[in-house]
């Protein structure tokens, strides 16, 4: 499998083979025409569960689902549009626009989780079947089963983790749903069994993933970036130590945690290592140690622009820094194949702009060089800002590029030695091919710091150093700026200080990557109270600040509510109370 958005779609009859979901909570609308083309009989999958292919065709399918535009709005929208990055633009929708009020019904269609249960049965049958493909087809190794097994193991419990995040309890299941007859209703699995179930299902697969797909050690990043999302997005076995790694800080083990992060930055590492041992210095110059983490770059020597880290994970994808993430690319032919889940530029080859805003408070000041020492989020001299938001404070740039290359990028974050308002224009693509990230280097690193901080303060100042990594590389000017731009004495005093700094790190870091609203979560399960979640989320609301508080000081409101449809299907679930006494809701 050379690309990882299948070039071809399988006759009707393979879709419905390997796709089929029960008629009920689990059914996708769209699908009806696949189901209902041949009875889901054992003659029927005998026939097709035969070779090799079979599997690729089906894994393949995951992939495509994954990426598909129901399931990136809702991995960004689901990770944000309630936190305090997003606010409505000029042309949101109605429900968007009353859910960012926090007025959320179970009637809306974001609540519908159709997509992500699709997937994750595609998921479910490759795993079934896979093991009975292998006993057939001599051509077919162990090893590539297995590592087939892991890929699909990956995505499907991705799939859960993004639904149990938003959610909290939902229905959990390995087992495929291959006959539309079968009665797959089953209550919904509580929340901290659940990622117990996850952690233990990518355990007993991570050491078969394979571990590299391309050796892109003779290769400078600007030569490998067009191949290698043959290592970042396919799943190996450093994405699924990042999944592993999440799961485990969410579920409070930082000592796994720290385990998993260690082997992701290790493996980065030891990259680094190959690249200087096969590449002259000029040729790794993109490349930079910052405590001992090689990162990107982001001021090359010599040069009079920012925002080269930016256009390498974002412009071009497929960074050094990559683990994994979705991949697409400008020439296909299929303009809606990707939507920006924010901005919405592309629909029908028609421009469609303002679904989605930045709280304008995010760029506060930072174009005006009185920020320098101040407390706002971002820094006058970070660069990551401009990469982020456009000169007005509120659009959002993130996933917006140009193009891939990397004077384009460069054009819209200018030196940033003349800071002002008007220093870009607003570049905006009319294909969308950004590649959608799942996780990237520097996330890891904030995990691993996050758990550092929760082991105590015996492990603050190696935790400020891997936060400071992160925010020295946005903030490095020059080869002559060697000092920290963070200052541990204003951090190391207290837990709470630290872990503050480690979210608004990641705030920084992550903004409008799906992150944001989770964080805010974990923090309020782990402390038990909503009072950060509820100030921050009510802060963006022009009226109702108050009514929003209240509301959300209730733990069970930071989740979704089920889906109307969803509870009339499966018996077994039960409304979340915090929606019990919404409009049209019956159950």
């Amino acid at each position: 499998m050379n690309t990882i958005i299948s070039k071809y779609k399988r006759m009707a009859r393979t879709i419905a083979l390997s796709v089929a979901l029960p008629a009920s909570s689990l059914m996708l609308t769209g699908c009806n025409d696949f189901l209902d083309t041949l009875p889901l009989n054992d003659v029927v999958l005998e026939n097709f569960w035969t070779q090799k292919s079979d599997v690729t065709s089906v894994l393949n399918s995951c992939y495509e689902s994954l990426g598909s535009k129901e399931s990136i709005i809702r991995m960004g929208m689901w990770g944000e549009m309630r936190s305090d990055n997003i606010i409505a633009g000029s042309a949101t929708p109605y429900e968007y626009s009353e859910m960012l009020k926090e007025k959320i019904l179970p009637t809306y269609g974001i609540v519908k989780w159709a997509v992500m249960y699709q997937t994750i049965n595609r998921c479910n049958t490759v795993c079934h079947y896979a093991p009975m493909v292998q006993e057939k087809d001599p051509n077919y190794t162990v090893d590539e089963m297995n590592a087939n097994i892991a890929e699909a193991t990956f995505i499907r419990d991705l799939c859960y983790f993004y639904l149990i995040r938003t959610f909290r309890d939902v229905p959990v299941s390995f087992e495929p749903s291959i006959d539309d007859t079968k009665d797959f209703k089953i209550p919904p699995t509580p929340m901290n069994e659940a990622l117990d179930l996850l952690i233990a299902d990518l355990e007993s697969v991570k050491d078969k993933a394979v571990r590299r797909y391309f050796d892109d050690s003779k290769y400078t990043n600007l030569q490998a970036y067009s191949v290698a999302r043959e290592n970042s997005s396919r799943v190996t076995r450093v994405a699924i130590y990042a999944l592993l790694a999440d799961l485990n800080l969410w579920r409070g083990n930082w000592e796994k945690c720290i385990e998993y992060c260690d082997l992701v930055i290790d493996f980065k590492k030891e990259q680094y290592r190959l690249k200087k041992a096969n590449l002259s210095s000029n040729n790794i110059k993109d490349l930079q140690e910052f405590y001992g983490i090689p990162l990107i770059r982001d001021y090359q020597d010599g040069s009079t622009t920012s925002g080269d880290a930016f256009t390498a994970i974002f412009g071009r994808g497929n960074s050094f820094e990559s683990l994994f993430e979705l991949y697409y690319e400008n020439n296909r032919g299929n303009k809606n194949e990707y939507t920006d889940p924010y901005y919405y530029r592309i629909e029908n080859n028609s421009s469609s702009q303002g679904h989605f805003a930045a709280y304008s408070e995010l760029g506060n000041k930072v174009y005006d060089k009185s920020n320098k020492g101040t407390t706002m989020l971002f820094a006058y001299n970070d660069s990551r800002v401009y990469g982020t938001l456009q000169a007005d404070g509120t659009r959002i740039l993130k996933y917006a590029c140009t193009s891939y290359s990397n004077s384009n990028m460069q054009s819209i974050i200018r030196g940033l030695t003349s800071i002002g308002s008007g220093l870009f224009g607003s570049p905006r693509t009319s294909n969308e091919f950004a590649n959608w990230i799942i996780y990237r280097l520097t996330e890891v690193i904030l995990m691993k710091a996050e758990a550092k901080i929760m082991q105590g303060d015996g492990n603050f100042r190696e935790a400020f150093n891997l936060i400071n990594a992160v925010n020295k590389r946005s903030r490095l000017l020059s080869s002559d700026n060697k000092g920290d731009t963070l200052v541990y004495n204003n951090y190391g005093t207290s837990r709470e200080k630290m872990e503050q700094l480690v979210i608004d790190e990641r705030q920084r870091e992550l903004m409008f990557e799906g992150k944001r609203w989770y964080d805010l979560v974990r923090l309020s399960l782990r402390t038990g109270n909503t009072k950060q979640l509820a100030s921050k989320a009510s802060e963006k609301q022009q009226s109702g600040q108050n009514a929003v508080k209240v509301k959300l000081s209730d733990i069970n409101a930071i989740f979704l509510p089920y889906h109307k449809d969803e509870l009339d299907l499966n018996p077994y679930l039960q409304q979340n109370s915090a929606y019990s006494n919404t409009e049209d809701f019956s159950k």
